[in-house]
């Protein structure tokens, strides 16, 4: 009888088991990662927890909150601080007007948003169009509400779009597609031209666009952050996700949020509230300080630090001898890893933390299987001294010491 057999409960003459999704469930290769990178001690460039310092504003906001006794459940789709200070950032950066009564919600991070937005609106057995490397939890997600992801691969070595691919991608299952910009792990920054190009696709084969932008700040040298949602006649089937865990350097907060037309937010609504009833009552209130009162210049400011923590990965990876993929946005490296030992990019990645202390992530993780093989991805949001020792370690490793 096989493993997945006896998991099932089947020929054991019990009626418990577990559903058909469970046995093809594995561990996400960055927990792993994380989890014997802390037996071992060493660095942890595996996970984007993005362990930078919280402002005092939101931290402070947070803990003012707690005391003053706001604790309880919110309203689902969030306090209304929040969602006005939301409305107010979006129309500013990106020039949209938003309803913050009917069209922002408080999600429990990106990752709530989108679970509840796809389940709101695809059906088992749609299509979805992921960009491919894509942040494998999005592909799981739709896996996880029997949704069909369907990879496009960007074109290497600077995961520009192939338009011609897109389309030929499209059947007639095909309902929506998910564009990451900026990107987790490529750091890929879609330009308003190939956004326009998918805007066309999406209009002509009537299709939802999951937007996920929760690095939309993180942007280096003249890459310029342009969400679908602006594109015309793209604000109604767009669901724009973004949040505060990346920003704010709070990714255990869990407090992210969307914006969506109206027709579509009760629905979304329903099943966030199935899941997660609410986002935690008084970290909204902390990040709803910190939206008020940090202005363009934090932000210009976190894409300034970030840029120089770049460059320290960068250079140590080539010194290192491990070709990086420089990205344009987000906070992540994807690296030539075809020199390490191992047969697979997990084995090269399990490699590369035995011999550095520094742990990273397989390739394969962000591709369709058998891709991927032969990258590892970097996070650089950390602190100095914590990337700094990264850094010298992994020249270590190039120099033969």
């Amino acid at each position: 009888m096989g493993q997945i057999d006896v998991a099932l409960g089947r020929g054991l003459g019990l009626g418990l088991g577990l559903s058909e999704l469970a046995p093809g469930v594995v561990q996400s290769e960055i927990r792993a990662m994380t989890q014997e990178c802390d037996r071992m001690g060493g660095v942890n460039l595996a996970q984007g927890v993005c362990d930078t310092e919280v402002p005092e504003v939101v931290a402070e906001g947070a803990i003012r909150a707690i005391r003053d006794g706001l604790n309880i459940y919110t309203r689902m789709d969030g306090i209304q601080r929040l969602r006005l200070a939301i409305a107010g950032k979006v129309e500013r950066t990106l020039g949209i007007a938003v309803d913050p009564e009917r069209e922002v919600f408080i999600t429990n991070g990106v990752t709530g948003a989108f679970q509840a937005g796809v389940m709101a609106l695809l059906n088992p057995g749609d299509e979805v169009l992921l960009f491919e490397p894509f942040y494998g939890y999005h592909a799981s997600t739709l896996r996880s509400i029997r949704a069909v992801p369907v990879p496009v691969a960007l074109a290497d070595p600077d995961w520009t779009l192939d338009v011609a691919a897109v389309r030929a991608a499209v059947t007639p299952r095909t309902r929506a597609m998910v564009i990451n910009t900026p990107s987790n792990p490529a750091g890929k920054v879609f330009t308003r031209s190939e956004l326009e190009a998918l805007a066309e696709i999406a209009e002509e084969f009537d299709l939802f666009v999951f937007t996920d932008e929760i690095y939309e700040h993180f942007i280096y040298g003249g890459a310029k952050h342009v969400s679908p949602a602006v594109i015309p006649g793209m604000r109604e089937r767009t669901i724009l996700m973004s949040g505060f865990s990346k920003t704010f350097s709070v990714t255990g907060w869990r407090v992210g949020y969307l914006i969506a037309d109206a027709k579509w937010v009760p629905s979304i609504g329903y099943f966030h509230d199935l899941t997660y009833v609410c986002a935690p009552a008084p970290l909204q209130q902390g990040c709803a300080d910190g939206v008020e009162k940090l202005g363009a210049e934090f932000y210009e400011g976190l894409a300034t630090e970030h840029e120089v923590k770049r460059t320290m990965i960068v250079d140590a990876l080539r010194d290192a001898g491990m070709r990086p993929h420089v990205p344009d946005g987000a906070y992540y490296v994807l690296a030539s890893a075809e020199n390490l030992p191992g047969a697979t990019a997990a084995e090269k990645a399990r490699a590369l933390l035995a011999k550095t202390g520094v742990a990273s992530v397989a390739g394969s993780a962000f591709f369709r299987p058998g891709k991927g093989e032969d990258l590892l991805r970097f996070c650089f949001a950390k602190k100095d001294k914590d990337l700094a020792e990264a850094c010298r370690r992994l020249r270590e490793m190039g120099s033969g010491a």
